[in-house]
């Protein structure tokens, strides 16, 4: 039963899931940092599950698609180990879409239903359910490269406009910002770990690296994290914050900042680590500085 239960925790991806737990009230806290009072708790709360679920049922339909892949890429994983049947990770990917459905709905409930909310709120957890079916399914995007890398990244920083929209905050240009430090990392940490998997994605999918090469693609990667530096940087320079308080982002600017040698040593499993850990750093760093 032990094993049973972790392999379908690890079959969401609970890493994966932390970044989506941290980025939805923190879309949120920032869209109600000139009016606190708009803040909703339980709104928030709920968008935060709708989002985990609907993470963990995009991963776990992804390792459905790439069982085969992964037996060669990513033995250890529930699918390919054995750990899971295909039939049982379906099953559990159909609860985890219901789950997300109904705390969705609970959320926009939660603040009764406000014209200003529930329009933008829809219209992302709409937008998202499109490119998660079609990533995998449809059109595949997962299997034309660059724009598959895009839709999962925009799938990604959308999490941070979901929770500004759930409290009527879509508009507040700092969560734009941070959206742009999300998607930019997310898609350089994409095109990083096609470079990782291009032997195993070989007849499967046309990925980057097989059209470009690895080492253009990796420069791609790093001119990607400068981009998500310049997004984090703004903030500071334009406004809410001072620009003293830059120096809160410290960790996060040096994780993304000395890549650069691990890149072009062609560590891609290093340097993903690291791009996640920075996206994580960051957005914990900009709650801190909004505390002070």
């Amino acid at each position: 039963m032990a094993v049973a239960l972790s392999a379908y925790i690890s079959l969401m991806r609970p890493k994966n899931l932390a970044l989506a737990a941290a980025t939805v009230p923190l879309g949120a806290y920032f869209a109600t940092l000139d009016d606190a009072a708009t803040f909703s708790a339980n709104a928030v709360a709920l968008h935060l599950l709708a989002v985990v679920f609907f993470t963990g049922a995009g991963n776990a339909m992804n390792d459905i698609k790439d069982a085969r892949i992964d037996a060669m890429a990513h033995p250890h994983r529930p699918l390919p180990s054995g750990q899971l049947s295909i039939a049982q990770a379906k099953r559990f990917t159909g609860l985890l879409w219901a789950l997300s459905v109904a705390s969705h709905v609970g959320g926009l409930l939660a603040v009764g239903l406000a014209s200003e909310v529930v329009a933008p709120t829809v219209t992302i957890y709409l937008l998202a359910i499109a490119l998660m079916l079609t990533y995998d399914h449809g059109p595949a995007t997962k299997n034309q490269g660059l724009k598959g890398n895009v839709v999962i990244s925009v799938l990604v920083g959308a999490v941070v406009l979901y929770g500004a929209a759930g409290v009527g905050g879509i508009g507040t240009p700092l969560v734009w910002w941070v959206f742009g430090v999300v998607f930019l990392s997310n898609l350089s940490r994409e095109l990083v770990k096609d470079c990782m998997d291009m032997e195993a994605d070989e007849g499967s999918r046309t990925t980057l690296p097989m059209t470009m090469g690895k080492e253009r693609v990796r420069m791609l990667a790093y001119v990607l994290l400068m981009g998500a530096l310049v997004c984090l940087y703004v903030p500071f320079w334009r406004g809410p914050f001072e620009f003293g308080q830059l120096v809160v982002q410290t960790p996060a600017i040096l994780l993304l900042i000395t890549l650069n040698g691990p890149l072009y040593k062609g560590q891609d499993q290093l340097v993903a680590g690291r791009i996640r850990l920075a996206m994580l750093a960051g957005l914990l760093s900009f709650i801190a500085v909004a505390q002070m």
